[in-house]
């Protein structure tokens, strides 16, 4: 759909005399129901003598209203609608209805009509004056289709002119007979008299079936009359069931109650639950760190311990130099195992808290 498109439309429905206004915004979204009344609105402008329903409750209805415009403005005025872009009813429908206000516009046009705003007199006297253009122009296509038939009737009736001629001459020159025709005179007879009690008797059906109907009429009527008082006794009693229904509705009011308590208080837990767990969740975190803030500590004390020990090796040995390799020996197999034990007594006074949990590292 283009602004141009939808421009001219609106422009040539206020210059038809469509009484409603339509906007450029009607047709952004789907609007079966504008489109419906514009389609039914021009083709009674087109003509007013037809007959199409303009029931678009169902979605049967708008196809059938959709089938019988698009199969009118086709065989009348030869206009060929999209059926399917008119269903759409949004800016693609928009084409399809500027065939047929195009049409009437140029109509018009030609005819004279200023492009004015036309009153609501003006405008019902123009469609008087359409409507009798289109009933005679009606009429004359009939009237033409009859000459053509009967023109073909009389053009086989004179090719047998020859024979009948002889059967004409022959039933002229024949004597006319006073018994044979007093004999078809009384069959003509016979056969009028004949319809005419038929006519009696079907209008003494007529009067016997009409007496029949008031009296179902009738009797429907009382059978109404006397459901109609049933109805009244059925409402002004009460049921006998109606105090047991009251209590099992108060029972079940303190049940719901009771019910809506207790969905609380589980809500309340299970909020007070999710908190503990976070909370015990955070403290193993903080336990874990500091597990590891003293793993890391402590690993610096043996690097410092295990320093000092090859710094106290160096100085026994640049001291007894003058010693035997083997006392040299024996020392340094003694203060080895003098700097394990103490590495291990200061381990061993040291309380190590941590969890299953690995370490960050191979080392940890």
């Amino acid at each position: 759909m283009s602004f141009r498109d939808l421009r001219d439309f609106t422009e040539m429905m206020r210059a038809l005399g469509y009484p409603r206004l339509i906007s450029m915004e009607n047709f952004h979204t789907p609007n079966f129901t504008l489109v419906s009344e514009v389609l039914f609105w021009l083709v009674k402008r087109y003509e007013p003598q037809t007959d199409i329903p303009p029931d678009v409750e169902t979605e049967q209805d708008r196809v059938f209203f959709i089938k019988a415009v698009a199969q009118f403005m086709a065989t009348k005025a030869h206009i060929k609608l999209n059926t399917k872009k008119l269903y759409q009813a949004d800016g693609y429908a928009v084409k399809e209805l500027l065939k047929i206000t195009s049409v009437l516009y140029g109509a018009m046009n030609t005819k004279g009509v200023e492009q004015v705003d036309l009153s609501e007199e003006d405008s019902s006297k123009f469609k008087f004056d359409l409507g009798s253009k289109i009933a005679d122009l009606k009429a004359a296509r009939q009237l033409a289709s009859e000459i053509t038939s009967k023109g073909a009737s009389m053009y086989d009736l004179l090719g047998k002119e020859v024979e009948l001629r002889e059967a004409r001459t022959e039933s002229i020159a024949r004597p006319l007979e006073i018994n044979e025709a007093e004999k078809v005179m009384k069959i003509a007879i016979n056969c009028v008299m004949e319809q005419v009690q038929k006519t009696k008797d079907m209008l003494n059906n007529v009067a016997l079936d009409e007496a029949s109907l008031e009296a179902k009429i009738e009797k429907r009527k009382l059978e109404l009359e006397r459901s109609q008082k049933r109805l009244q006794t059925l409402q002004s009693v009460r049921p006998a069931f109606m105090d047991e229904y009251e209590k099992i509705e108060e029972q079940l009011q303190k049940q719901y109650n009771s019910y809506l308590e207790k969905f609380r208080n589980l809500t309340y837990l299970e909020q007070l639950l999710d908190d503990h767990r976070r909370t015990e969740q955070e403290m193993f975190e903080e336990a874990a760190n500091m597990l590891r803030l003293m793993q890391n500590r402590l690993k610096e004390e043996e690097q410092l311990l295990l320093k000092g020990a090859t710094n106290d090796d160096s100085d026994v040995e640049i001291r007894d130099d003058d010693g035997s390799d083997s006392e040299m020996q024996d020392r340094q197999t003694r203060k080895q195992h003098t700097g394990t034990g103490t590495l291990l007594q200061g381990r061993a006074g040291i309380r190590i808290v941590g969890t299953m949990q690995g370490g960050d590292t191979e080392e940890d």
